[in-house]
């Protein structure tokens, strides 16, 4: 029997279900409640993304979107001031897998000592100059001649790292457009050995939207473009010599479709100067933003979703800092756990080996399309306001990314936005020293854009209560009070567990009592620190304010909290000695503030 013909008999029984039908029964199920807030996502972008996608939505493709990296390099960067000591990490890397060695030179180095043994024509070699080291390329350059190795093997880049030093530090060295004619005139021959690196990492960290981040590093692009032709190079020997880095944050669709956005529009700008672009040599770097101090495994994971979107995007390579890198300056067991993820990526997941593997994809090609539309939106407003570096000099695109980076961090403290083990998830068994939290605070000077991590003002939360425990001798304890409807009261202990526990405070076990007067007599009298009432709202309505008063004739400094946020009594409770409410639309930084500043007031110090 033909079994093709079967189930197209079978299928001609059911009508194909239109969007439309779709989106009426998804509202249907609502029952009531707006389809485009319950499910709609309004991303930072300002791009609604949808909850699904079908062929109705294909309205094209973005061109010249890049193409899929069947040798992704494995970037390991190396910064030692000793060029025997950076040969031994090499070599030792490359024994890891590591497929691209990044060296960051701030000293004099022997070319000939960092490259010993290693073979160049399998392994990308890349360098990080300062302006004093530009030297080293010249040597570098006659080791290779010296050596004779076929030009066209020779794969890396060299970065003078001016992009980066202007946008972070407002530096840009004298010279420095002259020094890149001359390092990209020096390697002229080498064809897949790049010099002019232009790098977007720096809007991310300081905590841009993806569509930023494209348009603004093009308008840099544009400006380098155009001073270097200012000093006789021809456009298609600038675009031939371009390699660029772009970071990678936690929105994995979105982030696959950013890369892609890149090489359409990269592609779009050259066409504009009458050359065009066949590959595009791109960097993806994790990101310091999405990543913690606090339960800092977890950044393994958020590096593997990151190496992935890069990958999916069409990135030609990845260079991964180890998870424990904001807080550890040289850890053997961590560098060699990053570059195991772009290897297990590579030889078990098998990126890399599918053209293109997103092609197609409805959701992804229409967030492309729009992301696209939007970058070059800004591109355009920029160069028409004057240009990249007349907007940055004016402030104008520090206050764009201002007002974003603000809107991030507004929503993790609302708890909109996820981060685990930061404002969601915590781990209670973690013990972090003090020590490690030294240099979080960060004071913001509006004329940078300085690298961050978007949970910092977080982690000053647990910072707090470290120093607290280091000064005190002792860290405050939560206890949590259930009494009345057993299902609201497990949800809402459950909610204060995971609440409270961002602040690192010991947080004891529910427990749960017959009535709110037993509760509140037993938990006043106990060596808790803080109480947290948990029940329903109409037991809320009942018998809270009797616990709130009873509570506060046997104990009138203890901190109280109410899990919820019930109608109509809150400012009684208040009134009565409740010091807050805890509920889903609570900012988590400023009540656990509050909080820790209260505690500090009422805590003696431990005598010794």
């Amino acid at each position: 029997m033909n079994t093709d013909n079967k189930e197209n008999l079978l299928f001609q029984n059911f009508a194909p279900s239109t969007k439309k039908e779709w989106i009426e029964k998804a509202t249907a199920d609502l029952k009531g409640a707006d389809f485009n807030k319950r499910l709609v996502w309004k991303n930072l972008n300002d791009i609604d993304i949808q909850p699904f996608y079908t062929s109705e939505d294909q309205k094209g493709f973005l061109p010249n979107t890049g193409l899929n990296a069947e040798h992704i390099i494995n970037y390991r960067k190396i910064a030692v001031s000793n060029d025997s000591k950076a040969n031994e990490l090499a070599l030792k890397a490359i024994d890891e897998g590591i497929t691209g060695l990044l060296f960051d030179i701030k000293t004099k180095m022997s070319p000939a000592t960092l490259a010993k043994g290693i073979d160049l024509t399998k392994i990308a070699v890349s360098f990080i100059l300062g302006h004093k080291t530009l030297d080293f390329a010249v040597e570098f350059k006659s080791y290779l001649e010296d050596s004779g190795i076929d030009k066209t093997v020779v794969k890396g880049y060299v970065d003078l790292n001016f992009m980066n030093e202007y946008l972070s530090q407002s530096k840009l060295e004298k010279g420095i457009f002259d020094d890149l004619a001359s390092l990209t005139s020096l390697f002229s021959d080498y064809p897949n050995f790049n010099t002019l690196v232009v790098s977007g990492t720096v809007y991310q960290d300081a905590g841009s939207n993806q569509v930023q981040e494209i348009a603004y590093t093009l308008n840099s692009l544009v400006f380098v473009v155009d001073e270097l032709t200012k000093r006789d190079l021809a456009p298609q020997f600038i675009f031939d010599n371009l390699y660029f880095t772009l970071g990678i944050s936690a929105e994995y669709f979105v982030e696959i479709a950013k890369f892609r956005v890149f090489n359409s529009l990269l592609s779009k700008i050259a066409n504009k100067y009458g050359v065009s672009v066949d590959s595009t040599r791109l960097t993806g770097k994790t990101s310091v933003w999405s990543k913690s101090l606090i339960d800092a495994n977890t950044n393994m994971l958020r590096a593997t979703t990151e190496a992935m979107s890069a990958i999916l995007g069409n990135a030609s390579a990845l260079e991964i800092d180890p998870y424990d890198h904001a807080f550890n300056k040289s850890n053997d067991f961590s560098s060699r756990i990053a570059g195991n993820i772009t290897t297990i990526l590579k030889e078990e997941s098998y990126f890399g080996n599918v053209s293109n593997p997103v092609d197609g994809s409805f959701y992804i090609e229409e967030i492309s399309l729009k992301m696209a539309k939007k970058a070059l939106t800004i591109f355009k407003d920029i160069e028409a306001l004057g240009g990249f570096y007349k907007n940055f000099e004016n402030e104008y695109i520090q206050t764009q990314i201002a007002e974003v980076r603000i809107k991030k961090i507004k929503l993790l403290s609302q708890r909109r936005l996820a981060m685990v083990g930061v404002n969601k998830y915590p781990n209670l068994m973690e013990s972090v020293s003090s020590d490690v939290f030294v240099n979080g605070h960060q004071v913001e000077n509006h004329k940078l854009l300085v690298p961050r991590r978007a949970g910092l003002e977080l982690e000053q939360i647990r910072a707090n209560t470290e120093k607290f425990v280091n000064e005190n001798g002792v860290r405050p304890t939560v206890e949590i009070a259930s009494f009345g409807n057993l299902t609201m009261r497990k949800a809402r202990a459950a909610f204060s567990y995971d609440f409270l526990g961002v602040s690192a405070f010991t947080i004891e076990d529910e427990k749960s009592y017959s009535s709110a007067l037993e509760a509140a007599k037993e938990t006043a009298a106990s060596k808790s620190d803080v109480v947290v009432i948990c029940s329903s709202d109409p037991d809320y309505q009942e018998s809270a304010m009797d616990f709130v008063q009873t509570f506060r004739i046997v104990n009138s400094s203890k901190i109280i909290l109410l899990a919820g946020s019930p109608e109509n009594i809150q400012d009684e409770l208040i009134s009565a000695g409740l010091d807050g409410f805890i509920h889903a639309r609570s900012d988590i930084f400023k009540t656990l503030l509050e909080i820790q500043n209260k505690i500090a007031k009422t805590i003696k110090p431990l005598e010794i």
